[in-house]
């Protein structure tokens, strides 16, 4: 794909939403951070549901440390890996208080320090909260940018390199919500809609989806 393309397909997802943003809900670093350490391998409604209920009673590093594992399990049951996930929340939240005076930290290295925080953990901080123009490759992203031949590339680690190379910078801040959207609602993974996508005539997919007969 050339840089032609690559800026008109940001240029119409910009201008169908041009303030995207993650559909986890917080409202503060720290909010966002726990938000998505429980989204791994769950859904961004289940983490919602969940935080609905803890938020309200802890919503801090301390109050979440107070509540310990087992105080903490009882809100996010419902989200898979559950028990690991307390664990790795509690600690992060010891980690913050004690090596970062109970503030999110501000780095990558610091941030994958945390338990239960990886690179795409990490990316999605320093973007959503911190305003950083990093690209996080989850599924939906590292589906998009192959099919569509806008960054391809074997592993997450390359699509995002790529990414990172091919997308011009004004679109980078939002790249991430952007691809995540679309590879969400439209180039969803096994029928994509192609037939109700603004960006299917730049799209280098060559098996597109006709119009379901009963649409």
């Amino acid at each position: 794909m050339n840089a032609n393309k690559r800026l008109e397909i940001f240029t119409r997802l910009r201008a169908q939403n041009p303030h995207p943003t993650t559909e986890l809900e917080y409202t503060t670093p720290f909010e966002l951070l726990i938000a998505v350490l429980l989204s791994a391998q769950a859904t961004d409604v289940s983490v919602n549901k969940a935080t609905k209920r803890l938020y309200p009673v802890a919503n801090t590093p301390q109050k979440i440390f107070d509540l310990g594992v087992d105080g903490l399990i009882p809100y996010i049951q419902t989200i898979g890996l559950f028990r690991t996930k307390a664990k790795n929340t509690i600690e992060t939240c010891r980690i913050i208080l004690e090596q970062h005076k109970g503030e999110v930290p501000r780095t990558r290295e610091a941030l994958e320090a945390l338990p239960g925080v990886g690179r795409k953990t990490a990316n999605v901080v320093l973007n959503t909260a911190f305003g950083e123009p990093t690209i996080a490759v989850d599924t939906h992203i590292f589906r998009v940018s192959n099919r569509t031949g806008i960054a391809p590339g074997k592993n997450v680690d390359i699509v995002e390199e790529k990414l990172l190379k091919f997308v011009p910078n004004d679109f980078k801040l939002d790249a991430h919500h952007w691809l995540i959207l679309h590879g969400r609602y439209t180039c969803i993974a096994r029928t994509p809609k192609c037939w109700n996508c603004m960006i299917a005539d730049l799209c280098e997919f060559k098996q597109k989806t006709p119009l379901p007969d009963n649409v």
